[in-house]
């Protein structure tokens, strides 16, 4: 494995850009080797680079820190005292003449294990989140990274504001940040910083992020393959210009059968009721649920659910029991996807799945929302699809900053590198197929899906979950140790235990793609322990 190093022979610094062979002893912890506060006053030769400051942070007890802000979930670990050093890079003025620079916060434990993790954004970025080493809701079980000894950084990718504003893609160099510039230059700090703290470089490096931090995740191994060992891509944001189009059809379809609200305009969410949500659940879950061996509310099996609304549909009056033509037409439309003049398919179809309809939470089912997205208008009344698509086919900015055409990753997967994916099956923002699909087309230009599957990535789909968490769905899993494990063990995941609040005393594996979790038919059908891997 290639180690890059940049030297300051005056200051008898070196810069660590990849990370080294060795393994990580187990339970190793690495003291700093210099004083927290002391980090405000280290450069980076040709970088613009400042640490304003520089703080010791006490232990947390559990249950007192917030893995991820606006999230209600807090680490049930303690997280362990750390140096907390919070700086930017590349301070301007922006050609919008907004000021502009990349922030990021990286934490560094007193007892360190040695390896480093990037942490993923979320939407359009632009919020300096905690470094804690968790992707948004889940992927690392009940343990951050941070809490196990990781040293972590997470950035804003270089410009302040909401979530969902775009307006900072009015500037050049903010756009480039966020679509893939931010990756590799705060790669490059946050190794220097370590190698400064501790006297050494991660002997390991790892990102894990969901939706746009999936994205950015799969943009390390894409655009950056000799820095990071192991990744963990969640629902990722890989191509959002096909994904609003699939979203905009949906929109479109479910604004033709909605009320009026008081303005006279169409409100979607209102496409579908309450009742008609629980009905649509019901008759796919009635559908497809037991096609894994057992009726539990969770459809494992999900290439093998093939729902047809027409089966609920009214042959009278409309009731809650059924749904007029008009509904089960669109939502069987919505589901199928997009198609063009010449009957293609912009976007990828989604799958029947039970949290299609989810309400009260975070992000609600595309049947709930009236498949509206964050960026999207909140109603379409006409749509064309072809034109929409044209402009996405002849966005620039969009090909630099999407993740879905770039499937060579030989040189990555070459020096051993690790990728694996996770997507809810209720996603309503991004389809999972989509992410499937572009598993697929990775494997195939990266050696074939035999030795991808058996060496480099595997894909982990979870039944009921919406966009990065939540429904009513097993949600809690953890595949930053699965992506250690088979980094740095050679053990590469056949399935990982999923458990979740909505379905207490209750586990599961999730089995990787194309495997799915079947009963063996004995055994208590709340553990994990007596379910296999099949196909």
């Amino acid at each position: 494995m290639e180690i890059r190093t940049w030297a300051a022979p005056a200051a008898g610094l070196v810069l660590a850009f990849s990370s080294p062979s060795g393994a990580v002893a187990a339970g190793a912890e690495i003291a700093p080797a210099i004083k927290c506060d002391a980090l405000t006053s280290f450069k980076i030769p040709v970088s613009t680079m400042v640490i304003e400051k520089a703080s010791a942070v006490p232990e947390a007890p559990p249950n007192t820190v917030d893995v991820w802000p606006g999230a209600p979930v807090k680490a049930a670990v303690t997280i362990p005292a750390n140096c907390l050093a919070e700086g930017y890079l590349d301070k301007r003025t922006g050609g919008d003449g907004k000021e502009y620079a990349i922030r990021f916060k990286i934490a560094l434990p007193d007892k360190w294990n040695g390896r480093f993790l990037f942490q993923g954004g979320a939407g359009l970025n632009g919020v300096l989140r905690p470094p804690i080493g968790t992707a948004i809701m889940q992927a690392v079980g009940k343990s951050p990274a941070l809490a196990r000894g990781f040293a972590v950084v997470t950035t804003d990718s270089g410009h302040e504001g909401k979530v969902f504003d775009p307006s900072f893609m009015r500037d050049q160099e903010a756009a480039l940040n966020f679509a893939q510039a931010s990756v590799g230059k705060v790669t490059m700090i946050a190794k220097s910083i370590i190698h400064r703290y501790y006297g050494r470089a991660p002997a390991h490096s790892y990102y894990l992020g969901c939706s746009t931090g999936g994205r950015e995740g799969m943009l390390a191994a894409q655009r950056y393959p000799g820095e990071y060992d192991g990744v963990v891509a969640g629902s990722p944001a890989m191509n959002t210009d096909r994904s609003n189009l699939g979203l905009a059809w949906g929109n479109y379809l479910f604004t033709q059968i909605s009320p009026k609200d008081k303005d006279g305009k169409p409100d979607t969410s209102k496409a579908f009721s309450s009742a008609d949500g629980k009905l649509i659940a019901n008759a796919i879950l009635e559908k497809c649920d037991a096609k894994d061996g057992l009726k539990d509310g969770l459809i494992f099996n999900a290439k093998a659910c093939n729902f047809d609304p027409s089966t609920i549909q009214c042959t009278g009056a409309k009731t809650d029991s059924c749904l007029t033509k008009g509904q089960a037409d669109a939502l069987a439309k919505a589901m199928a996807g997009p198609k063009n003049s010449r009957g293609d398919e912009p976007y990828i179809r989604y799958p029947w799945d039970s949290g299609i309809a989810a309400e009260g939470v975070p992000i609600p089912g595309i049947v709930t929302t009236g498949s509206r997205g964050p960026v999207n208008p909140p109603f379409l009344e006409k749509i064309n699809v072809d034109a929409i698509e044209d402009q996405r086919n002849d966005s620039g900015q969009g090909r630099l900053q999407l993740t879905s055409y770039w499937t060579n990753l030989n040189s990555y997967f070459a020096r051993g590198g690790k990728i694996l994916f996770y997507h809810g099956l209720s996603d309503p923002w991004f389809s999972a197929l989509d992410t499937v699909r572009y598993y697929e087309r990775m494997a195939k230009t990266s050696g074939g899906m035999e030795k991808v599957r058996a060496n480099s990535s595997r894909i982990f789909l979870v039944p009921g979950m919406g966009h990065c968490g939540s429904g009513k769905t097993l949600d809690q899993f953890d595949l930053l140790s699965a992506v250690v494990d088979w980094v740095e063990k050679g053990e590469a995941p056949e399935s990982v235990v999923a458990t979740g609040r909505a379905f207490p005393g209750r586990s599961r594996p999730l089995c990787a793609y194309p495997k799915f979790a079947v009963y063996k038919g004995k055994g208590d059908p709340e553990d994990a322990a007596n379910f296999e891997c099949s196909e």
